[in-house]
């Protein structure tokens, strides 16, 4: 403690604000937010970039499948880099590289050109969920980490709420290239508040003393013999392959409905670019739900005596165990009602994902965080990566069914997973 004492009598006449790691926790829920409006960007202007270079499901699937690839490839890189840069700087490189490749998609001129941009875009945007990831272990104690995580996990939701009005109103008032260059500029402005706001707990000098002594408290400090931990080293555990495994065969059907949902409604239920901008966003309403819902609860249960383990894993079924019911979207009459029933799966994924990517941070120390959330990461959009090629040529040669069969089983999986290579959830005692 004795740091963060001369640091707020350095800035002693620097007013205290009181309960600061949740001012911290929705600037990184903002970032996410920014983040999935850029990632959806291109999900809501496709039928009007289909129509206009003759895109096939195929040639769509092929451009979003660059974007994983780019995502997962990085993911392994961006977390050891933030562990590394520190969260600071690293979120700072990433959120900047991120905007800057969204704004060249304004000069695409076919598939190619789209593939290459979507690439460094998802270069960029690996880095979100590492460096927020790691920045809630810093800012949170234990028991709030699911809450904290369930609040990030908003942002994805909220920014595909926000993007098909935003995009779709963008593309027909000035068109679908200005639309990618003025959603990169919103992250741009985010970083302004970023840069002046965010510090560590031990250095930050607008933290009250009470707030300081309960996050270092509760944080886990391991033994000085884990300073020489490699990357490589982190695959000596079975928790790790878990959560990785866990990813790969789930996180496909989230990204599913980000990419493909307003192609969906096109498709299948006739809709327009005004209709979808209408519309798209209620799934991801619920999906927002779903993330505060399951991150209360895990929160919840640990106050009333559960264990990390059994609070956890709990969680993770209830989301996974609802996934399901998206099945009966295929049989739904009305457009109306398919969009709900996605909504409820979307409320399920999320309910599952507030525990499961709190995940890491239940296992390793703070700066282990990143490095272990880019390998399970990278492992999730390999996972969705191969699943996009898969959903293209089902739409082109036989229909969306079979893809909303396979998007209803992928959490029932990965939840067994968790159970079976991550029999205890608790801090690993690293060797």
């Amino acid at each position: 403690m004795g740091t963060l004492s001369s640091d707020l009598s350095v800035g002693q006449s620097i007013r205290p604000i009181r309960h600061l790691r949740w001012i911290i926790i929705g600037l990184l829920f903002l970032a996410t937010t920014v983040n999935y409006i850029d990632r959806q960007a291109i999900s809501v202007a496709a039928p009007v970039l289909s129509e206009e270079f003759g895109f096939t499901a195929s040639d769509y699937s092929w451009i979003v499948s660059s974007f994983l690839f780019a995502y997962a490839l990085m993911q392994i890189l961006a977390g050891r880099l933030i562990d590394r840069m520190g969260t600071k700087r690293g979120f700072s490189l990433a959120v900047v590289w991120w905007s800057l490749a969204n704004m060249l998609h304004a000069v695409g001129t076919g598939v190619w050109s789209f593939s290459l941009f979507r690439f460094l875009l998802g270069l960029g945007e690996a880095g979100n969920y590492p460096a927020s990831l790691k920045a809630i272990s810093e800012w949170f104690p234990r028991s709030e980490r699911s809450m904290a995580v369930g609040i990030l996990n908003v942002g994805p939701g909220l920014g595909a709420i926000i993007a098909p009005p935003l995009v779709a109103t963008l593309v027909l008032t000035v068109g679908w290239r200005l639309a990618f260059v003025a959603t990169g500029v919103i992250g741009l402005l985010w970083l302004v508040g970023w840069q002046k706001l965010y510090r560590s707990p031990e250095c930050h000098p607008r933290i009250t003393p009470e707030e300081a002594e309960l996050i270092l408290r509760e944080r886990y400090q391991p033994s000085s013999t884990n300073d020489g931990m490699r990357w490589v080293d982190y695959f000596r555990y079975k928790e790790v392959w878990g959560v990785m495994l866990a990813r790969f065969v789930c996180d496909g059907a989230f990204y599913f409905f980000v990419f493909w949902l307003p192609k969906y409604l096109s498709d299948e239920r006739g809709f327009n670019l005004a209709e979808i901008g209408l519309l798209a966003w209620i799934p991801f309403l619920a999906a927002d739900v779903g993330s505060l819902s399951g991150g209360w609860l895990g929160g919840r249960l640990i106050a009333r005596g559960w264990s990390l383990n059994a609070s956890r894993k709990l969680v993770i079924w209830i989301g996974a165990l609802l996934v399901p019911l998206v099945l009966f979207a295929v049989s739904a009459r009305s457009a109306f009602w398919a969009l709900m029933v996605i909504a409820v799966a979307m409320f399920a994924i999320q309910v599952k994902s507030s525990s499961l990517f709190t995940l890491p941070a239940d296992l390793f120390a703070s700066r282990h965080v990143a490095s272990v959330w880019g390998v399970s990461g990278a492992a999730g959009s390999f996972g969705g990566m191969l699943f996009q090629p898969l959903v293209g040529w089902f739409v082109d040669h036989v229909s969306y069914t079979p893809v909303f069969v396979i998007v209803s089983v992928m959490h029932i999986l990965s939840a067994a997973i968790v159970m079976w290579m991550i029999p205890r959830v608790e801090p690993l005692s690293l060797r």
